[in-house]
């Protein structure tokens, strides 16, 4: 229902609204502009007041409502930080999978025939079932690095790796944190031929002289020579045996010293925690053939693979961050 409320509030254009207002609205006001029922409009309105989305004041008996702080930050389309686009992505397709988290968790497997008839036997087939479908989810991670991309790039001093492959690195969002916080690196965004053309035709990442674009499979095709390649939510994506696989093909690409930095939201040693990654865990089996793991189990896929030193830093956010030496 919580969900419910925020997907609802968004698509209507509250915090929008609210944001372009001189002063604060009541619910009459924001009802006439937006088009809805003045009694809906309360009862939404007066819901997003106790989930400190909004905040109300009565003047001469009359609520009237601006946003809040994390409102502003988070929901409002000119805010840098807005998530709006990761809230469509979630409301559109995330949500309606786990309508079916019983039967995945009945049969193991995602949930992409069931919600959307679409078969899943490819993974990235299914989850970009339409162009339309491949923009939104392409923007929704640009959300997610605009508020978590510069914390995990971070976590470890990258400036010793000049050159820099983003595996599955989709629009060059968290490339071009990547080129903020590192100056002087080069970074390759690799994915495949109908990303790579979407990233060109929407995004402005290519702007940047120091990120370029290479199309390929990152489980069959040749990889770009990097001195560091980046894994940002690619391995909870797959099973062992393919996160193995891949690891492997990283590390017979990577330059004699140089590694592979996974970002990843990281569960408690015991799998108990936390519970954000425990509901991420449940999402990666309701979209996707993987899960979230411990520090333990990736240290576990990075060894055989051949990589060395593996460090785990918990960022503090939601994604954490591993760095492992070839």
């Amino acid at each position: 229902l919580v969900s419910e409320v925020l997907f609802a509030a968004c698509e209507l254009g509250v915090f929008d609204l609210l944001a372009e207002a001189p002063e604060p609205l009541g619910a009459v006001a924001v009802a006439a502009r937006l088009g809805t029922s003045s009694h809906g409009t309360e009862l939404l309105l007066d819901t997003c007041v106790s989930l400190k989305l909004l905040q109300a004041e009565t003047r001469r008996g009359k609520a009237l409502y601006q946003n809040t702080e994390l409102s502003s930050t988070y929901l409002v389309r000119a805010s840098p930080k807005c998530q709006g686009n990761m809230l469509r992505y979630l409301a559109r397709t995330t949500y309606l999978c786990w309508g079916h988290l019983a039967q995945a968790v009945r049969d193991g497997k995602n949930q992409y025939p069931e919600a959307f008839g679409v078969p899943s036997d490819e993974l990235f087939t299914a989850i970009y079932r339409s162009e339309g479908e491949r923009l939104q989810f392409m923007r929704a991670l640009q959300d997610v690095w605009s508020v978590s991309g510069r914390r995990v790039l971070a976590a470890f001093d990258l400036s010793p790796f000049p050159l820099i492959c983003d595996v599955g690195g989709c629009s060059g969002a968290l490339a071009k944190e990547c080129t903020s916080l590192y100056p002087g690196c080069q970074v390759t965004v690799f994915d495949i031929p109908e990303v790579v053309q979407t990233a060109k035709e929407h995004f402005s990442f290519l702007d940047d002289p120091r990120i370029s674009f290479r199309e390929g499979d990152f489980f069959k095709d040749p990889l770009p020579e990097a001195d560091l390649y980046i894994l940002a939510r690619v391995l909870h994506d797959w099973t062992d045996t393919r996160c193995s696989h891949l690891l492997a093909r990283v590390h017979r690409a990577c330059k004699p010293g140089g590694g592979v930095l996974v970002i990843e939201s990281l569960l408690d040693a015991d799998g108990r925690g936390p519970l954000t990654t425990q509901l991420y865990s449940l999402n990666m089996l309701v979209q996707t053939e993987g899960r979230e793991r411990t520090p333990a189990q990736y240290c576990a896929l990075l060894a055989p693979a051949g990589f060395r030193d593996v460090q785990c830093r918990r960022t503090g956010g939601i994604y954490d961050a591993i760095l492992a030496r070839r």
